[in-house]
């Protein structure tokens, strides 16, 4: 049996389909059809489900109630749940990437499944405490938590296409699943989080307001991703019933949850107080009444298809049962709200009241329902609705004390809004908006003016002022923004107007809420969700007129700015951030909004107005510095410094230009490069903080009283720093750096510029390092600085070389080894000399004099080795890099002379052999390029190999003083060697398959002899000799443990071997030696004996495991 066209979600046909296209919905049925459509909004979504139903189409719709339920449940179970959770995540992510998707799929759900034993170990003993002790309670709440996290597992388990494709009726069932379950479990948890932030007295309308909103977005029949196929493409394209996620049993269930949880909710929560007053009763009135007219609107939208599918029965039940709810809805709102909130303007006795404001709200709703459920249509319902809108305004008027002279006023603004909505007659309208303004100034005039008040930092006159300028502007605007297209700027200026007084009205009373009088200490004038649900109402209307043309792009950016402004009260506590975060808004949003009309093939923004656009976000960006003060000040406790402040000015505004760069000038490489420079300038000034010239500080009177407080030294005393103007050549020497490498600075093609910029690099660098670290000795001061020019000509000369400079470097590289030793020992000969003259030092006895010279000494010489060691690193790391560029391109210059000859004589037959060849000659390759090198600079891998063994020597020396040899360190260390260059003058066999080749013998070296040192540490007895006595406890113990590292010796020897050779040494396999090495770990007294033992181990399974490896291989070659 078909089901009539009014309750079947509308599909659109794809258009590359050959079916015939079909016209729009009968418009009688336009109230239901356009929201009955699946799960999707417009074609092309919809036919992207038809082309691919193997793919889920609802994401969006359980992010919006699973992503803030998983931010949730995280706060609860803190920073154990968080590890967990990430760990399992980056897990599956990494098995995701090496395309093993069933495993993926486990590990998301083994992440879940640990995460939520994690959150009931953590999380139980203040879920228990929470809810006063009650198991059940605690019980329940920790069963919602599981069933959420049991959700976003299936969820995620929709996201895996192998599995749909795999499984579809899975799928379907996991669909399914996710509908029914989270209008009910979102809701309790979204209203378990609101309770926690405001309080349980007004919990069950929470719950009822989240239950609608997640009825809506589940509950409503939406067709499923995996049903939508070519079958359902008939009778207008439109689905059958069996296409929808949801069942009648699910949608009835939802339907029992809309009406009675929160109802039930408030009962057992507030049951001494449910019959206390006639408000209280209320409140049930309301808890039910309001969800059934939110039921019987989401009819209109199909939600009551369970119950019937005949529209004439749809339209009665909403008429009948709407009216009957509206009547108690109304009286439970007259009770609980207007006599209770509003009592006092009512003017009028009782109980003449209570028929006058009953007659006012009930026929006002009662007109409205009416007019949105289209029953106003001839000639009678006319007469009727004009007649029920002239009396209830009539009505109103009375109860608020409007004369009754004036009465007729009210009456004929009645009449006009009611002709307006009959006839959408404007004239009508703007009449109805003169009345309207003249009754609303009379009622503010009449209750306030005489009010002698002070609030939000100004009279009580004033504010009437502004609530009498907004209101008339309220009503103005939607009759301006009918107007015609041509007068579509008196609609823009009149919001543009509304929403700088909305913005003005509440940072008065959100950033003034101090400044109350006569008893206004205690009580928030206007709550955060106020500003935030004045804002998304704002945006969403800028959105609906921008979408009908009923304003301009212009309005739509300046509204969009001023709304979004808003937001910045709630988190920064300045009474300007809403008109700084305006301005700067409104300076940063233009390439994102204004532009975006224009062509995509160009740029949309001329070079002048990208140069404009800059210099407004500059501007701004300095407008806002004392916002950007107090931010930091409130961030860091205490008032920051010029440095700090500039740097976040800079940053921001480098952050700000972004989309003007990204979207309008892409395509020219040097806005991208200047604006790289500028985000780094930020950052650098906001690291180092560099001092500033008085004449650059002090310009704001707020930054000049927070600075010269007397709280911050009555609390943090008189800070005497050491100078801080060194920072400034590291910022300089940086930003050259990256000016270099962008190319801003042509160092590439100008030799003379390369060299001063290398001697600058150099100068700023030295004189940074000599005045941070060595402030006592000017000749110390002079080799310092020299050391690092020489470093910095050597590193930028062999990356740029020129003519001359492959004959100069190598003088310049001995000159700096030459200044290691000379630095190292007069640095030593100065801080003696500096230490013997201090006078503190002097009163010091002689022990404690050399104790205190050697400490001071063996500081600052660690220092010197530090940068030496850095220094000699980055001319190894350069030297590396500059070989193999040279080297591959010799092999490609080589490779593509040989490819062209082969393919002169090559044939099919002859393929495997050239294939062979061609391997061969990869790896002979090295070793040819090496003996050419003259022309290149022959001494480049001779100066690496000594820069990177001096780093490596000097890095020992520095593992030794400074963690006293640590077993761990020679790990790091001995990739250094890694560095090491095949040189045909001092390591002539070494080359490119032998370079693992050191790291792996000085390891084993480095522990030999450790452990040989290990041992005699441990016999020597200082003065007194050696303690060894033969048959005693020191002569055992050196056997023994001389015996058990000679055992770990094979292994290591063995793998050394083939790492230098790569091919075996012997027919015994690899694996024969490692149970030499089990009795080391076992029985060894000396920890470095054990470690060898563990890495005999770890060499014998791996020297196995790759010679069989490429067994392995070349049988599949063969």
């Amino acid at each position: 049996m078909l089901q009539p066209r009014a309750f079947r979600p509308y599909i659109p046909i794809s258009s590359s389909t050959s079916a015939p296209s079909f016209s729009s919905p009968n418009p009688n049925d336009s109230v239901t059809s356009p929201s009955l459509h699946g799960h999707a909004n417009n074609a092309t979504t919809s036919s992207r489900s038809l082309k691919n139903p193997t793919s889920f189409c609802h994401n969006y719709r359980i992010a919006i109630a699973l992503v803030p339920s998983a931010l949730f449940l995280l706060d609860l179970g803190g920073t154990t749940v968080v590890a967990t959770l990430v760990v399992g995540l980056m897990i599956s992510y990494i098995l995701d990437s090496l395309n093993l998707k069933p495993a993926a799929f486990f590990a998301v759900w083994f992440s879940l499944i640990f995460s939520q034993l994690a959150f009931f170990l953590s999380a139980s003993p203040s879920l228990f405490s929470a809810f006063n002790s009650s198991i059940a309670v605690a019980v329940l709440a920790s069963f919602l938590c599981a069933h959420t996290t049991f959700l976003l597992g299936v969820w995620s388990s929709l996201n895996f296409k192998w599995l749909l494709l795999e499984n579809p009726s899975i799928a379907v069932s996991l669909e399914r699943l996710l509908f029914a379950c989270l209008p009910i479990s979102a809701s309790a948890l979204f209203a378990w989080a609101s309770i926690a932030a405001v309080g349980i007295t007004n919990a069950a309308y929470y719950l009822a307001a989240f239950n609608c909103c997640f009825y809506l977005l589940f509950s409503v029949p939406r067709v499923s991703s995996f049903k939508a196929k070519h079958e359902a493409r008939y009778h207008g394209g439109e689905a059958p019933r069996d296409s929808f996620i949801l069942g009648p049993l699910e949608s009835c269930l939802h339907t029992l949850n809309l009406l009675f949880v929160p109802l039930l909710f408030h009962i057992a929560s507030h049951y001494s107080l449910v019959l206390s007053s006639p408000a209280s009763f209320c409140d049930l009135l309301l808890l039910f009444f309001v969800p059934f007219l939110f039921q019987l609107y989401a009819s209109t939208r199909g939600a009551l298809w369970w119950i019937t599918t005949n529209p004439d029965q749809l339209h009665s039940i909403r008429v009948v049962n709407g009216a009957v709810a509206l009547v108690f809805v109304v009286v439970a709102l007259e009770v609980r709200v207007v006599f209770h909130s509003f009592g006092r303007y009512i003017q009028v006795p009782p109980p003449l009241n209570y028929v006058l404001v009953t007659l006012t709200m009930l026929g006002g709703a009662s007109a409205a329902a009416a007019y949105a459920m289209g029953m106003v249509f001839d000639a009678l319902s006319s007469v009727a609705f004009t007649t029920s809108a002239i009396v209830v305004s009539a009505a109103g008027a009375v109860v608020v004390g409007f004369p009754l002279l004036f009465l007729p006023l009210p009456a004929v603004a009645g009449f006009y809004l009611a002709r307006f909505f009959e006839k959408k007659s404007l004239i009508s309208y703007f009449a109805f908006v003169i009345l309207g303004s003249l009754m609303v100034t009379w009622f503010v005039l009449h209750n306030f003016w005489d009010l002698n008040i002070w609030m939000a930092g100004m009279s009580l006159k004033s504010f009437c002022k502004l609530i009498i300028a907004n209101s008339v502007l309220a009503m103005a605007i939607p009759g301006l923004a009918l107007l015609p297209l041509k007068l579509n700027f008196l609609s823009e200026a009149g919001l543009i107007s509304h929403a700088l007084l909305l913005c003005y009205i509440e940072n008065r009373f959100f950033n003034y809420s101090s400044i109350y009088y006569y008893g206004f200490e205690d009580e928030v004038m206007y709550p955060s969700y106020m500003v935030v649900m004045t804002t998304l109402l704002g945006l969403a209307l800028v959105r609906r007129l921008s979408v009908d043309h009923r304003i301009g792009g212009k309005a739509v950016w300046i509204l969009t700015c001023l709304f979004s402004s808003k937001l910045a009260m709630l988190f920064i506590s300045s009474k300007s951030v809403v008109w700084v975060s305006a301005v700067l808004l409104l300076a940063v949003s233009p390439p994102l909004l204004l532009y975006r009309d224009r062509s995509k093939t160009t740029s949309r923004m001329k070079p002048w107005q990208g140069y404009a656009h800059a210099c407004v976000v500059a501007l701004s960006v300095w407008f806002c510095r004392e916002t950007i003060f107090e931010a930091l000040q409130w961030w860091n406790g205490r008032s920051p410094s010029d440095g700090l402040i500039l740097g976040f000015c800079i940053l921001l505004t480098g952050l700000a230009c972004v989309p003007i760069v990204a979207i309008h000038f892409s395509h020219i490489l040097s806005a991208k490069r200047c604006l790289v420079l500028v985000v780094a300038t930020g950052l650098l000034f906001i690291l180092m903080q560099p001092p500033l010239p008085v004449s650059l500080s002090y310009r704001s009177d707020l930054i000049k009283t927070a600075r010269h407080s007397a709280d911050d030294i009555s609390i943090y005393g008189y800070i005497a720093g050491k100078p801080t103007w060194p920072s400034w050549l590291l910022i300089i020497a940086i930003l050259l750096t990256l000016a270099s490498v962008t190319s801003i600075i042509p160092i590439k093609y100008i030799v003379e510029l390369r060299t001063f910029y290398s001697i600058a690099m150099g100068v700023a660098l030295g004189i940074y390092i000599a005045a941070e670290y060595f402030l006592w000795a000017g000749i110390l001061h002079v080799l310092i600085v020299v050391s690092m020019v020489c470093a910095s000509v050597f590193v930028v000369f062999t990356h740029l070389p020129s003519a001359t400079s492959t004959k100069l470097l190598p003088w310049v590289f001995a000159l700096l080894v030459a200044l290691f030793p000379v630095t190292y020992l007069l640095e030593g000969q100065l801080r003696i000399k500096n230490i013997l003259e201090d006078s503190e030092i002097g009163n010091l006895g002689e022990e404690e004099k050399k104790l205190t010279t050697l400490l001071a000494i063996e500081g600052a010489r660690t220092s010197l080795l530090g940068l030496y060691a850095a220094i000699f690193m980055l001319i190894a790391l350069e030297i590396k890099y500059k070989l193999a560029s040279i080297l591959r391109e010799k092999v490609i210059d080589s490779g593509g002379i040989r490819q062209n000859h082969s393919s002169q004589s090559a044939s099919a037959s002859f393929l495997p052999r050239m294939r062979f060849m061609q391997h061969r000659r990869a790896t002979t390759a090295p070793s040819f390029t090496v003996k050419r090198m003259a022309a290149d600079g022959a001494w480049m891998p001779a100066v690496g190999n000594v820069a990177t063994v001096m780093c490596f020597a000097i890095c020992l020396v520095l593992n030794v003083n400074l963690t006293g040899g640590s077993n761990r360190s020679i790990f790091f260390l001995a990739p250094i060697l890694l560095l090491l260059n095949q040189d045909s003058d001092f390591v002539a066999g070494f080359g490119d398959k032998h370079r693992y080749f050191p790291v792996t013998v000085i390891i084993s070296a480095y522990f030999v002899i450790t452990a040989l040192y290990s041992i005699w540490e441990d016999v020597w007895q200082g003065n007194s000799g050696w303690g060894l006595q033969i048959g005693g406890p020191d002569w055992i113990f050196v056997v023994k443990n001389l015996a058990l590292l000679i055992l770990t010796f094979p292994s290591h020897i063995l793998f050394n071997r083939y790492v230098w050779s790569h091919t075996k040494q012997s027919d015994s396999p690899p694996w024969i030696t490692l149970p030499l090495n089990l009795l080391p770990i076992a029985c060894t007294d000396v920890l470095k004996i054990k470690i060898l033992g563990i890495l005999g181990v770890i060499y014998s399974l791996a020297q196995y495991l790759i010679t069989r490896q490429q067994y392995i291989s070349g049988l599949k070659y063969i």
